[in-house]
């Protein structure tokens, strides 16, 4: 089975330890870079208050929602603390310079 990937911009575009809101039509992502260069792609709603991931602080391969502090993994979408929940994270690569995002998996998304 192939995966169905689209450029959805330039690595550059997206600094060390910060991020970028892409629209979809299944709903905005937030697509997030370590300082070690690492790409990661999740919805942009936070499971605690919904709030805005692309808006907050990243660090290691975490980042803190800008409303209440909860703390996500951006590896696996698992919310760390008592809140508890995750958000969903969709398969990310670069290639020559360039951010893929993975089609398929946002389809199952529209289709949930």
């Amino acid at each position: 089975m192939s995966v169905d990937m689209i450029d959805i911009g330039r690595v550059d575009d997206v600094p060390l330890r910060g991020a970028r809101l892409v629209q979809t039509a299944m709903g905005p992502l937030a697509i997030f870079r370590a300082e070690d260069g690492a790409l990661y792609a999740v919805d942009d709603r936070c499971p605690h208050k919904l709030g805005p991931l692309s808006q907050g602080i990243v660090h290691g391969h975490h980042v803190t929602c800008p409303l209440h502090n909860l703390v996500i993994d951006l590896r696996s979408g698992e919310a760390l603390g008592p809140e508890g929940g995750c958000v969903k994270t969709y398969p990310i690569e670069a290639r020559a310079g360039r951010i893929l995002l993975d089609v398929s998996a946002l389809r199952r998304r529209g289709a949930a």
